[in-house]
């Protein structure tokens, strides 16, 4: 009679996996289901085992090195670790567990994170990709996007990177909406540097930290690939925000349609190349959002619009309705509306003070 698991040894044994390094996920998911999601016979399997585990899974390559790497690592090390460094376990049969993400082929046995659980609605998450070099112009339109979401109990997933993933997570923040950053390196990492205010408010409060990797991993260019396929796979569908042709979020593209997830993508200047791919995913069936009305469509959500509309007049409107169509410097500005300089500066700063407009780089925005 096989003895019964305590808590810590059934959470020790998913937390080892997370240490084997080199072995697919894909090979992991299907041996542990070999098992019967069976966590301690998944750790304890041996060569007669996958033998047996060949014959009835002739599709997946079982990894050469995976007993001897297994040998090597010692379950109860991995689990105190996590615990000591304050990291909790999320197992495969954690009530918290994302149920979309057990829907894919290579899900995860085991995540760590930091942050809370709390008010996190996961029935409607939203996976926001893109370039690590955004324009501005895209981060003001995904703010624009997001900010109209505001107040609403949707999740904004997303990988912590700089450019596009910060600006959504940030975004999601200031809007009242809960967010989750699932990141390519272990949790003792905050990774890059610029955005360790942007963890600090997240874990704090506005969410969680997630990852799959031993909380020791450095954050090497080959882990991010691999977590793109946890911010698509938790999520309802994707929205990709600006994209070259070759790049992350093209990855994180051709992830969405995989898992079979609703993929969009919000235009953006064709003169940018960092717009390339999202009109190669357009032409290719991608939907197209301009507002977050476009993506409850997608999903068939319904929220409550509470928007207060700002009325303009005179030459605030003129002002307004010019940076609209495109971001305008001052000198610009002043000979296109031939308004004299020191009336426009008035008006410039005191649209300023009520979040009409910002100024970035000696050009004015609209403000979200």
């Amino acid at each position: 009679m096989q003895q019964k698991l305590f808590s810590k040894d059934i959470e020790m044994y998913y937390a080892a996996t997370a240490a084997l390094g080199g072995v697919s996920n894909f090979f992991k998911a299907r041996l542990f289901e070999f098992f019967e999601y069976d966590i301690q016979a998944f750790w304890e399997c041996k060569k007669s085992d996958l033998e047996e585990f060949c014959i009835n899974n002739p599709d997946v390559a079982v990894p050469k090195t995976f007993l001897s790497k297994k040998a090597k690592i010692n379950p109860d090390y991995e689990y105190e670790y996590a615990l000591k460094k304050g990291y909790k376990i999320l197992t495969y049969k954690d009530e918290n567990y994302p149920e979309l993400l057990k829907q894919i082929p290579d899900f995860p046995l085991v995540l760590f994170y930091k942050g809370s659980f709390k008010d996190l609605n996961l029935k409607h998450a939203l996976a926001i990709v893109g370039s690590r070099k955004a324009s501005e112009n895209a981060k003001e339109s995904l703010g624009k996007i997001i900010s109209q979401m505001k107040n609403t109990d949707i999740v904004i997933v997303s990988g912590l990177a700089y450019g596009i993933d910060a600006t959504a997570h940030l975004c999601a923040i200031n809007n009242n909406l809960k967010t989750i950053g699932v990141i390519g390196s272990g949790l003792d990492f905050e990774y890059p540097s610029s955005n360790k205010n942007l963890y600090k408010k997240i874990k704090e409060g506005a969410g969680l930290i997630l990852s799959e990797f031993s909380p020791s991993t450095p954050p090497m260019s080959y882990n991010f690939p691999q977590r793109n396929r946890i911010v698509t796979g938790m999520s309802n569908g994707t929205l990709v925000a600006e994209a070259a042709l070759k790049s992350g979020a093209m990855i994180s593209a051709n992830l969405t349609l995989e898992q079979g997830r609703e993929l969009m993508c919000m235009p953006g200047l064709i003169s940018n190349p960092n717009c390339e791919g999202i009109y190669h995913l357009i032409k290719n069936g991608a939907s197209v959002v301009t507002c977050a009305n476009d993506i409850y469509e997608c999903f068939n959500w319904t929220f409550e619009q509470n928007e207060k509309k700002v009325m303009l007049k005179g030459i605030e409107k003129n002002i307004f309705d010019t940076i609209q169509i495109e971001p305008i410097n001052f000198d610009a500005l002043c000979s296109k509306l031939n308004i004299p300089s020191g009336e426009l500066m008035v008006c410039l700063t005191g649209m300023e003070l009520k979040g009409l407009i910002k100024q970035i780089n000696a050009k004015y925005y609209i403000s979200n």
